[in-house]
């Protein structure tokens, strides 16, 4: 069972290696599991004694001694159950330790038009499943041929109905699945969908406030909603069925195996004591067909949702490949043919672009809204990966190293700041303090890149300076103290590329001044720097431009010449008589 679940594809090596890693829980289980099942013929055997010996012959000193060897037994089987359902626990804490930070750097890591927001919380479903009531019954299913067994032991008869009553329960079992497996599977996707849907809304309450689109919003979600919860329902009903006709021929296997055994002890072929005892190891025998069929829903979403995140792990293969340390980068920058195709789309966003810029020459992309500009720039920055060309610092290519140690080297500010909830320092410092960098560092390099970027007096205007807390998203500041706080966020660690995508759209007068001061003197200091941006005053400066057009590179020079190319040629003036 274990071996089935491990996959072999390549990148998914983390997720086998987890499961690896439990393999001594899921052993420990296995052990108790035949212990349990075991000493669940204590309430068997004690019935038969008592009534085949106690009752007729009155031996109150053998009820004694064997009441306390049944009670001993039971003692030991709720110990055994409860180390059986702690060792799971621990198999299920045991993954979380393992797998949950590698799933989210692999969700950061995927590139896809929808991201999976569900990484987690689909790999609770597998964790849950794990530690719950379906991995129980699957460790008690190997079992039931044990009480199949002793059933034959007391008369073929009973054996033999109990076996064609398993046969039903199993049977009932398989159409449950059969049945169940399509609508549970659009049920969990429906589920998914309408659960993003949900936080997208919520992500943008303030939009939708302002917009005046509260209600179509909710309505839209609602009926959403109805449909994952009809889809649900649908599948818990049809479940539901299967479930009542399982227990009904549970309980009339457990009346059809009181009446046969009573029949036989008419007949004198058992003993009155295997009666009960007839009963007790038929309900045992088919206990674990009927917790399987109560546990197949959540076994099944966990299947899916295990599916799910060895697909997500399998399109991030590259992630754990393992790295040469390379020296720090001067910031030589060299773009070759680097194209981005996205899915579903026919056209490539951006195609064969081409450039180099060198340690301390600033670049402005130019061009008009749609050319392909903050898609260049995302992928010169690094969250971009293109699908054609390859793009080089200081000769290694971005892949060379890993993409921590390579944002490191890279300073970029995106169209939007986004800003994180946490403190103003935590956000400047890219929250480095998790890592385990020392605070002295930490504020040092927060406070001297909030003044490279001009906006240190600005942050100790804040109600709490570097230590006010933002909400999601930058909540708490302006549009343009957030553009100014994810500037210096850009500049910590004095990076060797600066990537600045429209660092100008949401600033003042002052702030653009601040910004042009930022610029020259991370060139000054050697960084390359590449600007995004559509008004002039942030390009006054920059050494070289690349115009842009339709996802294509037009031109690419020393600024003079480029705009001398591009600015239109005034005609003549004709005079009249």
């Amino acid at each position: 069972m274990l071996k089935s679940l491990l996959p072999d594809r390549p990148g998914t090596g983390p997720l086998a290696e987890a499961f690896r890693a439990c393999r001594t829980h899921f052993l420990g289980a296995a052990v108790f599991s035949a212990l349990i099942n075991l000493l669940y013929l204590t309430p068997t055997l004690y019935m038969m004694q008592v009534y085949d010996r106690v009752v007729p012959t009155g031996g109150l000193t053998t009820l004694v001694l064997m009441t306390a060897v049944a009670v001993f037994a039971l003692a030991c089987l709720s110990v055994l159950d409860w180390l059986r359902s702690r060792l799971l626990l621990r198999a299920g804490l045991r993954l979380d330790r393992m797998l949950s930070a590698r799933i989210l750097s692999r969700v950061v890591n995927l590139q896809t038009k929808s991201p999976n927001t569900q990484a987690l919380r689909e790999f609770d479903n597998v964790r849950s499943a794990v530690s719950g009531a379906g991995a129980l019954a699957l460790f008690d299913a190997p079992w039931t041929p044990l009480y199949l067994g002793c059933c034959f032991l007391l008369h073929p008869a009973i054996g033999i109905l109990t076996l064609v009553g398993g046969l039903v329960l199993f049977a009932l079992a398989w159409l449950n699945e059969r049945d169940s497996r399509s609508r549970l599977s659009k049920a969990i996707q429906s589920n998914v969908a309408a659960y993003a849907a949900q936080e997208s809304i919520a992500a943008q309450a303030e939009v939708v406030r302002a917009l005046g689109m509260r209600k179509a919003s909710i309505a839209n979600q609602i009926e959403q909603r109805r449909g994952a919860v009809a889809l649900q329902a649908d599948a818990q009903l049809q479940g539901g069925r299967y479930s009542g006709a399982i227990k009904f021929v549970r309980l009339a296997l457990q009346s059809a195996a009181l009446g046969l055994a009573a029949f036989l002890v008419v007949k004198g072929q058992i003993s009155p004591g295997s009666i009960i005892a007839s009963s007790v190891l038929l309900s045992r025998a088919v206990a674990p067909v009927e917790l399987l069929v109560g546990a197949w829903p959540g076994l099944v979403q966990a299947r899916t949702s295990w599916n799910h995140l060895v697909e997500l792990f399998a399109q991030t293969a590259g992630e754990d490949r393992p790295r040469t340390g390379l020296p720090p980068p001067a910031g030589r920058l060299r773009v070759d043919g680097a194209t981005v195709r996205l899915p579903d789309l026919d056209k490539p966003v951006i195609q064969n672009v081409a450039f180099a810029l060198d340690p301390g020459q600033t670049l402005g992309i130019i061009g008009p809204s749609g050319s392909g500009k903050t898609t260049l720039a995302r992928v010169v920055a690094g969250s971009l990966k293109p699908t054609g060309g390859v793009v080089r610092l200081d000769g290694a290519e971005y892949d060379a190293r890993d993409g921590d140690d390579l944002a490191q080297f890279i300073g970029y500010l995106p169209q939007s700041p986004s800003l994180f909830a946490g403190s103003v320092r935590d956000n400047i410092s890219r929250f480095v303090a998790a890592t385990g960098v020392e605070k002295e560092a930490v504020d040092r390099g927060a406070v001297e890149a909030a003044m490279a970027a001009g906006a240190h007096d600005m942050i100790l205007r804040l109600p709490n300076g570097y230590d006010t807390v933002l909400g999601p998203f930058g909540a708490g500041v302006s549009a343009g103290q957030a553009q100014r706080i994810a500037l210096a966020r850009a500049l910590y660690g004095d990076p060797a590329l600066l990537v600045l995508d429209e660092p100008n759209s949401n600033l003042d007068q002052e702030g653009e001044a601040a910004l042009m001061v930022a610029v020259l003197k991370a060139a000054a200091r050697g960084a390359a720097v590449v600007i995004v941006a559509h008004r002039a005053g942030v390009l006054a400066r920059v050494d070289r431009l690349l115009l842009m057009r339709d996802g294509l590179m037009q031109m690419e020079g020393p600024r003079e010449e480029v705009l001398s190319r591009i600015r239109p040629s005034t005609p003549p003036v004709r005079k009249e008589a």
